[in-house]
């Protein structure tokens, strides 16, 4: 048996977004942005974090296969593909009623990434704030705003 095992967390993810799906209610992710390859719009980052809701209604469809979360999202009326890498997901949780879990946040080892891409060609996208495909900042006051399909 090998000493070193390959993360866990691809796992433990895709089970709670399954129980949470199966459950019919609303899987979040919360992602911390610091973390090597994720590709979210920083205009909806709060504290190096953002939280997005990837159920199937709100994004149609998902892969949740390989080293990373991908799917695409309307920000500001803009259609923006997400990237999240396992690592970077640092909870999993039903928006209903809190149900789900914390996670540690994993970054690559430097030897892991690939030496022709920096850190700035996969970290961000900007967008539009107007949009409410993630939950935002309670700058407001008026509290969190929620996903919504549009077609």
């Amino acid at each position: 048996m090998s000493d070193s095992m390959t993360s866990s967390k691809p796992y433990i993810v895709r089970a709670f977004y399954d129980w949470i799906s199966d459950n019919q209610l609303t899987p979040y992710i919360v992602v911390d942005v610091s973390v090597y390859g994720v590709l979210v719009p920083m205009s909806y980052v709060s504290d190096g974090q953002i939280t997005l809701n990837i159920s199937s209604s709100a994004i149609g469809a998902i892969s949740m296969a390989g080293e990373q979360i991908e799917f695409s999202a309307r920000f500001g009326g803009k259609l923006e593909n997400i990237v999240v890498p396992y690592g970077a997901v640092a909870a999993i949780y039903a928006k209903e009623n809190g149900a789900g879990t914390s996670l540690a946040i994993e970054h690559p080892d430097i030897e892991e990434l690939p030496e022709e891409t920096s850190p700035a060609t996969l970290s961000t996208v900007a967008s539009d704030p107007s949009d409410s495909t993630s939950e935002k900042p309670k700058s407001n006051g008026k509290g969190r705003a929620s996903l919504k399909v549009v077609k």
